[in-house]
């Protein structure tokens, strides 16, 4: 018998049926895993608690205040928490100065009756002090501005008396209201005598600068005879003789026009007077200051 009998083959090209083509594409699932010996999970659980032994063992424990203090420092400061830092400093402060003055409050409302009157004393005797201290200084400065009126006021007074001084003494010129005195005499009557009488007439009548021909009289000055002319003081004078007189004009005039006074003896020797007002008279010619020999000031 042949091998062929006993094993019949299959027609080549045969198709599987649908049903089993499907369960062959499927792929299996995984199987479960099996779950570990009894001895495997008891060596777990001992490694386990051996984990956190070691680890202290490593790692020393840390207290609280260390934590603390590796949660403050290094500072993590926002601006927010700046500025609520410093709102809360400046409602410390004005809290402190708040209770401060209170506390001083406190204090005098806590104080006895006889301490109260104490301070009130204190407190009195210190104000007068205060103004008795003010009205010495307030007399202090009025006395030096007194003092300063015056010696600012005999200064003036000192300047004004020289001035007047060299007015009188023909050192200083000087210009006022007056009148000019204009003597002209062509046949040569008038003598030096007659001009000083002109002169103390004019003295009298309150003169107080006067300048003849442009020489300065003052008190020590004379009229002389010279040679069929006039002089003054050695100095001849050539005609018309002028005066230039400063003072008051309504004084003045009439005190040479006076009956039988100088204008009249000078129209008697045929000369010709003219009295003139005026409002600017100059006196401008000076004498040289002249220092006494023997006289001193008794002030010295």
């Amino acid at each position: 018998m042949s091998t062929n009998d006993s094993q019949p083959e299959e027609p080549m090209g045969s198709e599987l049926p649908p049903q089993d083509r499907q369960e062959q594409d499927v792929p299996r699932e995984a199987e479960p895993a099996q779950p570990a010996p009894a001895e495997s999970a008891e060596s777990a659980e001992s490694a386990a608690d051996a984990a956190p032994a070691a680890a202290k063992a490593v790692a020393p424990a840390q207290t609280g205040r260390q934590r603390l203090a590796e949660g403050l420092w290094p500072p993590r400061v926002s601006r927010a928490q700046l500025i609520v830092a410093l709102l809360l400093f400046v409602l410390g402060l004005g809290l402190a100065i708040q209770v401060r003055s209170n506390s001083d409050s406190s204090a005098l409302r806590g104080a006895r009756q006889e301490d109260l009157v104490r301070i009130l004393d204190e407190l009195d005797g210190r104000t007068k002090r205060l103004e008795d201290e003010k009205q010495q200084l307030e007399d202090q400065r009025k006395e030096l501005e007194s003092s300063s009126n015056q010696a600012e006021e005999a200064r003036r007074q000192t300047i004004e008396k020289e001035r007047q001084l060299g007015i009188l003494a023909g050192t200083v010129a000087a210009q006022g209201p007056g009148i000019t005195l204009k003597i002209t005499d062509p046949k040569g009557q008038v003598q030096s005598d007659q001009l000083l009488d002109t002169l103390q007439e004019l003295r009298a009548a309150g003169a107080e600068a006067i300048q003849v021909n442009g020489v300065r009289m003052v008190a020590g000055s004379f009229f002389s005879d010279e040679g069929g002319g006039i002089g003054i003081d050695g100095k001849k004078i050539t005609q018309p003789y002028e005066f230039k007189v400063i003072g008051k004009a309504q004084d003045l005039e009439p005190a040479l026009n006076i009956p039988g006074g100088v204008v009249q003896t000078l129209e008697k020797e045929q000369a010709t007077v003219a009295v003139t007002r005026s409002a600017k008279i100059v006196v401008d010619a000076l004498r040289a200051a002249k220092q006494p020999d023997y006289a001193r000031s008794s002030s010295s």
